[in-house]
């Protein structure tokens, strides 16, 4: 099983980025976890149709080559990060189909407030019905107060039994699909 990891956030200490790294960890060995990096993709232009850049080859390609994606946003004026939005309309544009159609995703929100990118997460989630991936429903993972989730550098025991809860629901959701 090979899934893709994507963090929205483009900041380098970015706590959606933290928790992206602690997850990566939680999967089993039999799952090969790769990020896919998305910080240095144009804005989508329909003028690339045509010609596309070297990067938006590239990430196609790689979302092709995964069975399933977890997406790592952080909350920007009750909606998910720009850069999310950015890399679905680059893969979705591909020439040879959508290559996220069918395939699983979730949605791991987190946010130093108190709700936890609760906004982002649903906003995210509508998006992806357009998109035709197969969403993780149970359990939402909602990270509020994050920032206060890190102790000694270590995700909170706590916090790590709710992001193993969910990479193993995510896991049992793609077998089932692949």
């Amino acid at each position: 099983m090979k899934i893709g990891l994507v963090v929205g956030s483009l900041r380098k200490e970015s706590w959606n980025k933290k928790v992206a790294e602690v997850v990566k960890g939680l999967f089993p060995e039999d799952c090969e976890v790769d990020f896919i990096e998305i910080k240095n993709l144009p804005l989508y232009n329909q003028e690339f149709d045509e010609i596309p850049p070297e990067s938006f080859v590239n990430l196609r390609k790689e979302v092709r080559g995964k069975d399933g994606f977890i997406f790592f946003t952080p909350e920007y004026n009750r909606s998910y990060a720009p850069a999310i939005k950015n890399a679905l309309d680059v893969a979705s544009r591909d020439p040879e189909g959508n290559p996220w159609a069918g395939k699983t995703a979730a949605v791991f929100s987190s946010s130093p407030g108190s709700m936890g990118g609760m906004a982002a997460n649903l906003a995210l989630r509508q998006v992806f019905v357009n998109l035709d991936l197969i969403t993780m429903q149970q359990p939402e993972v909602y990270l509020a107060n994050i920032d206060k989730a890190f102790e000694g550098g270590y995700v909170s025991e706590r916090t790590n039994k709710l992001l193993q809860k969910a990479v193993n629901q995510f896991v049992q959701l793609t077998r089932k699909h692949i």
